[in-house]
């Protein structure tokens, strides 16, 4: 069978009758696009097109061009199923004459590609008209994955595509049947001679004997040959072989090494295949997920989505896994994930009628331990995944489990013993969905996903022929064609006792994730906390005024948005160049127009806002639910006596203290603020020999020497020392960062070996008080990259902030800041989605070592009996806490599949907050809550402006571990509202919700 110097001699020369290419058969004509424009159907058939023939290259990278190809058939062919086999060396898409996708193309060479196109089943016969048919084939210059000169490196903009064949042909379905006959044979002979199966024996011996019996020309000899193997397949499993359930998918990647709009064209060309195959292998069914995917093939393919929607009613083509996109678990917001199953699930209900039991997540990179809960709220209890697979300390232990989450919900999981979610169909492949089953005593079923994927395509026509092989032969489990579901009731009926996991599964790989493309995740924390205000505030504007109208079609709009750009390719950094382009686009319009929105929604509630020369007070918004006491920095005004009493040396802004209750929009008179800030204890610095400087409010002193290193953080009121002796804090380190192979994806803990820390620093006071004190620190960072950080400490708190900007222009480096503190403690706490997760501080084990880089929210806190500090950030996500040490990860250079990841310009915040009490008996939630959405204000004239109405329009009451969320309106009915509050220590709670509103009923 093999493809090489014998292939005209052995049975490959027999899978085709007839082949037939070049005029009068086959005429080729080529519009190429201009740009990079990815034009309609009915834009490139109005264009005028040129004679092509083989060998004609296709190019650059990512450019489309149209073939229009005249077939006629031979009179030869008559009476038999005639093929286009069509290789463009990339990805095309057949269009009918009349403008219909009918079947995606994939080309190239090495491996089972897809490049034929069934013309007819049936030429017709001399007597009759002889047929001719015009085709479409829209090519993309670009490969299954991309465009990289290897498979995950950074596009090559010139590459090209050769036109490798356009032919027509006869396809022999009997030597095509005896050449699937003998892969599977091979499958299952392969372990030979290091195994002591019989049935490997009696493959080998089977396959040998058809060999034997196959002569080249002689169609007699085929059907001899299959009647052989016939013989070997006739023999059955038993009823207690293991069962694997079977679905064929496509896991299309919503962008990767291809941008979104290359991706568009992915889904119709592997699901209209799919559909193909549907109508010629009826048992066959075939799952794909994503609500977005299925929206864009809904707009962008009408007649196809309608076509896939009957094949929905037949228990063909299954939707699934609940969520807008294969999001990423670990970065988002506990209520962005809550927003992918909404959007999914509503998306689901409403085209095809029902909701996902399953949430179906094969390849994202760790599984944060609060997905329990919100699947089971979002309606569905099963989840599928398999990229545990892929760890590289410990290999997990179980397959299908009980995974319990943070507040005792749980869900039935499986991960695929066969270990992928891109399975070939091979012998080799089932077996190892038994031999690497790790709960068979418990289960005697598994999921098996097979098609080729990431790149999109699904399943060959030789995997399903493979499939109908292995139903049920002796030798290998049995196999059957099904939907998820099945599978998981079936388990959830018969299995007995499941073990069960508690909390993350963390996953052992693909640390950097938590770091890299540092802008996309700072503007995704940015629109998480933007798109909770615009909601809040415009359930209170719409209840203030019945005549403001609750966007809800804008709101919906932008969290689909970004939940499209929370996939797992896109936030975690690991996608090429222009896809980042794409998701900063995305992201510059979501923020522009909620930005606006919010505008709209408080110029309801503050309907007298004036221009700074007029203003005499400032309305002053507080979305979170505790009373707020703060020094916001306020543009356009200037110093003045019993008014203004501090101006930022660093920016020229007014800072003023204003203190705000809760879910209130609150006055603030500026000609009091010389009475209110002589109720604080000013903040000062104080200059020491050495250089360092000291600054100092009630409640904290802290030491920044003249290196900028952080050598004391003094607890003034219980006098407690912070940073041990000899120790230092704030110290910036810059790692080697070479993974061994995964460059944007990994962090790896030999480069913890090799760390320089930054040295040189220079340190210069800024501002002196009374709000504000602060000093500005600048250094040189490696060799091409700098720092300038703004240390400050204001009267109202103990936090202390670190403001930074940053040019980076490293190479594979990473740098991270590191904190001792003199606490001790097994673990740490780490803020997850609604809630919190403890990790250890020591390294005993291995699964205590492979966690040596952890993803957190907006906080880490490192907390012993009586005493904790918390490490805050406004836009970061890898954390690490050895024994007294924190560290976080703040940037990363690498050069593939983004040769130019992250270089230029950063700006970002952290801060350290200290605390009485440990974690949970502490204010850290609250703090890192307000350290992420700053006060807004307004200038107003307050002689002309009453917002007394607009003072705590929601507020809880003894409830310190209870969080108030979000506050949105209802999907369906504007004037209902919800409110979702979370608790956050992991404990229980009863908590009293007021309001403002109208409440009829709750």
């Amino acid at each position: 069978m093999s493809d090489n110097l014998l292939k005209d001699a052995n049975l490959r020369a027999a899978l085709y009758d007839g082949c037939v290419n070049g005029s009068p058969h086959i005429k080729l004509e080529v519009w190429a696009a201009s740009g990079l424009e990815r034009p309609t159907f009915a834009e490139a058939v109005k264009q005028e097109y040129k004679p092509v023939d083989i060998g004609h290259m296709f190019g650059p990278s990512w450019a489309s061009h149209w073939v229009r190809a005249t077939l006629q058939i031979p009179e030869e062919f008559a009476g038999k199923e005639v093929r286009l086999i069509f290789n463009p060396s990339c990805e095309a898409m057949v269009w009918s004459e009349a403008g219909e996708p009918l079947q995606g193309i994939t080309g190239g060479e090495g491996r089972e590609l897809h490049v034929d196109y069934i013309v007819t089943k049936c030429a017709p016969q001399a007597s009759e008209p002889q047929l001719q048919v015009v085709l479409y084939l829209e090519v993309a210059s670009n490969g299954t994955f991309g465009n990289g000169d290897f498979v995950i490196g950074p596009p090559n903009p010139d590459r090209e595509f050769r036109l490798a064949s356009a032919d027509l042909v006869v396809y022999n379905h009997s030597a095509w049947a005896m050449f699937y006959d003998l892969q599977i044979l091979e499958g299952m002979a392969a372990p030979l001679p290091d195994t002591s199966s019989v049935r490997a024996w009696q493959a080998l011996a089977t396959a040998n004997a058809m060999v034997n019996a196959f002569e080249l020309g002689d169609p007699d000899s085929i059907a001899e040959a299959r009647a052989i193997g016939a013989q070997f397949f006739a023999a059955k499993g038993g009823e207690a072989n293991h069962q694997v359930y079977a679905i064929g998918n496509c896991h299309i990647d919503t962008a990767w090494l291809w941008p979104y709009d290359e991706t568009k064209r992915k889904i119709a060309r592997s699901w209209s295949t799919q559909m193909d195959y549907m109508d010629r292998y009826p048992e066959y069914k075939f799952a794909a997920s994503q609500a977005q995917q299925f929206d864009w093939l809904r707009v962008l393919y009408p007649s196809l989505f309608e076509r896939m929607k009957e094949k929905v009613k037949c228990g063909q083509f299954l939707p699934i896994g609940a969520t807008w996109s294969e999001f990423d678990a670990n970065l988002p917001s506990g209520e962005s994930l809550v927003r992918q199953f909404l959007l999914g699930q509503r998306f689901f209900e409403k085209h095809f009628g029902e909701r996902s039991k399953v949430f179906w997540l094969p390849d994202t990179f760790g599984y944060s331990s609060q997905l329990p809960q919100i699947v089971r709220l979002a309606g569905a209890k099963y989840f599928f995944t398999q990229k545990l697979s892929w760890n590289n300390i410990n290999k997990f232990p179980h397959t299908t489990f009980r995974w319990i989450g943070l507040d005792g919900s749980h869900i039935l999981t499986h991960m695929s013993p066969a270990e992928t979610y891109v399975g070939q169909v091979t012998a080799s492949e089932l077996v190892d969905s038994l031999k690497k089953h790790k709960d068979i005593a418990y289960s005697n079923e598994s999921l098996y996903l097979y098609g080729n994927g990431d790149g999109g395509g699904g399943p060959l026509e030789a995997m399903l022929e493979r499939m109908r092989r292995v139903e049920d032969v002796d030798g290998l489990p049995r196999v059957k064609n099904a939907h998820p579901n099945e599978f998981y009731e079936h388990v959830e009926k018969t299995a007995k006792e499941l073990v069960a996991w508690k909390g993350e599964l963390y996953f052992e790989l693909h640390r950097g994730t938590y770091t890299s493309q540092a802008l996309t995740k700072k503007y995704n924390r940015q629109c998480e906390f933007l798109l909770r205000d615009v909601e809040m505030l415009s359930v209170i504007a719409q209840t203030v005024d019945s005549r403001f109208a609750y966007p809800a079609d804008e709101l919906t709009r932008m969290w689909q948005q970004v939940c499209l750009n929370q996939f797992h390719d896109v936030i975690p950094g690991s996608s090429i160049e222009i896809v980042y382009k794409d998701s900063t686009a995305i992201y510059e319009e979501v923020v522009a127009s909620a930005v606006a929105l919010k505008q709209q929604a408080l110029s309801v509630l503050v309907a007298s806002s004036t221009d700074a020369p007029q203003a005499t007070g400032l309305a002053v918004v507080n979305t979170s639910s505790w009373a707020r006491t703060e020094v916001i920095a306020v543009p356009g005004l200037a110093q003045q006596a019993g008014g203004v009493q501090q101006m930022s040396k660093r920016s020229d802004v007014a800072l003023v203290l204003a203190t705000v209750p809760g879910c209130s929009v609150h006055a603030v008179d500026l000609s009091a603020q010389a009475a209110a800030v002589e109720q604080v204890a000013p903040v000062r610095v104080i200059r020491e020999e050495d250089g360092s400087v000291v600054l100092q409010n009630a409640f904290v002193a802290a030491r920044i020497s003249a290196d900028g290193r952080l050598t004391s953080l003094l607890d003034l009121q219980q006098q407690r020392e912070l940073v041990p002796s000899g120790a230092q804090s704030n110290v910036l380190e810059l790692y080697d960062d070479l993974p061994i192979y995964w460059d944007a994806w990994d962090i790896e803990i030999y480069s913890q070996e090799k760390v320089r820390p930054v040295e040189g620093a220079s340190i210069t006071v800024v501002d002196e008080g009374p709000l504000v004190a602060s000093v500005a620190v600048e250094a040189k960072v490696g060799k091409a990259s700098s720092i300038r950080q703004w240390i400050s400490l204001s009267a109202s708190s103990a936090r202390l902030d670190f403001d930074c900007d940053v040019d980076w222009q490293e190479n594979r480096k990473c740098l991270k800041v590191a904190f001792t503190w003199d606490i001790y403690s097994d673990q740490a706490t780490y803020e997850t989605q609604f809630g919190v997760v403890q990790r250890p501080t020591h390294r005993n084990t291995s699964w205590d070592m492979a966690k040596f880089e952890v993803c957190a929210h907006k906080f880490a806190d490192l907390s012993e009996y009586g005493y904790g500090v918390a490490l805050l950030n406004d836009c970061k996500y890898g954390y690490a806490t050895l024994a007294n040490t924190m560290t976080l990860t703040l940037l990363r250079s690498p050069k593939v599949p983004d040769a130019n990841c992250d270089m230029g310009q950063h700006s970002f915040r952290y801060a350290v907050y200290p605390h009485t009490g440990m974690f949970n008996e502490s204010d850290v939630v609250r703090e890192a809550y307000h350290f992420n959405v700053a006060l807004s204000h307004l200038p107003v004239d307050l002689g002309a402006t009453n917002l007394a109405a607009l003072s705590s329009f929601f507020a809880l009451d003894n409830a310190p571990n209870v969080v108030l969320d979000s506050v949105k309106a209802a999907e369906d009915d504007s004037r209902d509202v919800v409110v979702r509050l979370y608790e956050t220590y992991g404990g229980h709670a009863r908590a009293t919700l007021s309001t403002l509103l109208n409440v009829g009923a709750a």
